[in-house]
């Protein structure tokens, strides 16, 4: 270990061992965010992993920057501390007060709460350094203005935002690992090449600790103001009775230029039989411990298998594999103030360990996981709009294929397994999460599980502006 490196680890120990009273209030107050995996379950271990004030001693506010092991998974931390009590306006911010140690009588709150701790954050990122084990980085070409005022974007699940006076978002990871998150490498890489339907970082921090890979805690990127959120849009468009074909079309466009670029820019390899093997074995394993937790699966496991089986035996010399986004739905798109669609959310599936999301992978995973999207938006109004489903989802495809020169559907065997594959993990996130979705995949596992069909009834071309379903749904589910 380097000097610097012994120096930081001493530093590192000395500020943890500062920390101890702070961890009763950490073990209590964690559970309840919602960006915790742990949730339903008392924490048994909590270690720091790393600590690190990022502004001066003795300055209020103080703001405290934690990396903590918690059963095994690294959670990054910012915590405000303020002599008692906390103004009224940050009052759902507070985690607890300090009875003892170096903060006795003080009291800590989550600091992305706070605008002057948010500035403070923001300010970091404008000037590149290094910082106990935190590095800042950013793009020279991309200068960022001082004095932007802050505010937190609600409704998040596994990371927290925050906006930027308008112009920028900065995600701050929650559950990190060693290595480049995807949502940094990817639109890095994605920049680099000249695609511009995917916002480009301009800023972003990490932690360097001892004998590892730095992780990425937190990337910058431009805000895209007056954007449409894809799945709310096509939510409205639905319910109005309205044709969504046409921005369908150019979301397939999109997305193949995304995909396009990614094969161009980072390595690429083509899976021979044995990979695909493991790659359907890995589908019916992921399906066997479903049907434990979710039984309404049970009496369609051998036909969605049957997806799973024929992938295997197709032998799938050849298919392609690169780097994808991961988790790709409606609600990972928006259209911009000019009418075009830009992809967001490289992050991947947060589930999964990081070296398993920047894996390549077959670029229709991302595929069905908007084909599986647009079935979403049509099963959450009454009455069920299966021909507005059917024609998105044809819409897309063709748009893919335009920019590609291959339609998705001309695999039926690997769209159909990806297809199923995806049913089966929204069966299991709705039944842990929201049960009253559940009936949303479970009627496309019930198709998918039927022998011999491809994974999409594939109707005539729509041309983009005819309406596809002939009756506007009434009235949205609970």
């Amino acid at each position: 270990m380097s000097e610097a490196a012994s120096a930081r680890s001493r530093l590192t120990a000395d500020r943890a061992a500062g920390i101890a009273p702070l961890e009763p209030m950490l073990r209590a107050w964690l559970p309840a965010q919602r960006w915790f995996a742990g949730k339903g379950r008392a924490i048994s271990r909590l270690r720091t992993v790393s600590a690190a004030e990022l502004l001066p001693p003795g300055s209020t506010p103080g703001l405290l920057h934690l990396l903590l092991d918690v059963d095994g998974d690294c959670y990054q931390l910012l915590l405000g501390i303020r002599p008692s009590p906390l103004p009224p306006a940050l009052g759902p911010a507070l985690i607890g007060h300090v009875e003892s140690g170096p903060h006795t009588g003080r009291t800590v709150y989550e600091a992305l709460g706070d605008p002057r701790l948010a500035s403070m954050l923001l300010e970091r990122l404008r000037s590149p350094g290094t910082l106990g084990p935190l590095h800042f980085d950013r793009d020279p070409g991309a200068p960022v203005p001082a004095g932007l005022t802050p505010r937190p974007l609600s409704g998040e699940q596994t990371n927290s935002s925050l906006i930027y006076g308008d112009s920028y978002i900065l995600k701050v990871f929650r559950r990190v690992g060693p290595g480049v998150n995807p949502d940094l490498e990817l639109p890095r890489a994605l920049a680099a090449a000249g695609c511009a339907r995917v916002p480009a970082p301009v800023a972003w921090y990490e932690a360097e600790l001892p004998g590892g890979e730095p992780l990425t805690l937190g990337v910058l990127q431009p805000y895209l103001r007056g954007s449409d959120d894809g799945w709310q849009l096509a939510l409205r468009r639905l319910g109005a009775g309205a044709d969504f074909t046409a921005e369908a079309h150019a979301l397939g466009r999109a997305t193949a230029e995304v995909h396009s670029a990614l094969a161009a820019a980072l390595p690429t390899l083509a899976l021979g039989p044995e990979q695909t093997a493991r790659l359907a074995a890995g589908m019916t394993a992921r399906l066997a411990a479903t049907v434990r937790e979710v039984p309404a699966l049970q009496p369609y496991e051998a036909g969605l298998r049957g997806a799973f089986d024929a992938l295997a035996a197709s032998r799938g010399a050849g298919v392609p594999a690169q780097r994808i986004h991961g988790d790709l739905h409606l609600g990972q798109t928006l259209r911009t103030a000019d009418g075009s669609w830009a992809l967001i959310d490289f992050e991947g599936e947060p589930a999964r360990p990081l070296a398993d999301r920047r894996r390549p992978e077959p670029a229709v995973r991302d595929i069905a996981g908007i084909l599986r999207s647009f079935d979403y938006a049509a099963r959450s109004h009454r009455p069920f709009a299966p021909a507005w489903a059917d024609a998105c989802r044809s819409a897309f495809c063709e748009g893919y294929a335009r920019t590609t020169g291959r339609d998705p559907r001309e695999d039926p065997v690997l769209l159909r397994a990806y297809e199923t594959d995806k049913a089966v993990y929204e069966a299991r996130y709705e039944s842990r999460h929201r049960p009253d979705w559940l009936h949303v995949p479970m009627a496309a596992i019930r198709r998918l599980s039927e022998p011999q069909r491809p994974a999409h009834r594939m109707p005539p071309p729509v041309t983009p502006g005819t309406t596809p379903h002939p009756k506007p749904p009434r009235r949205p589910l609970a």
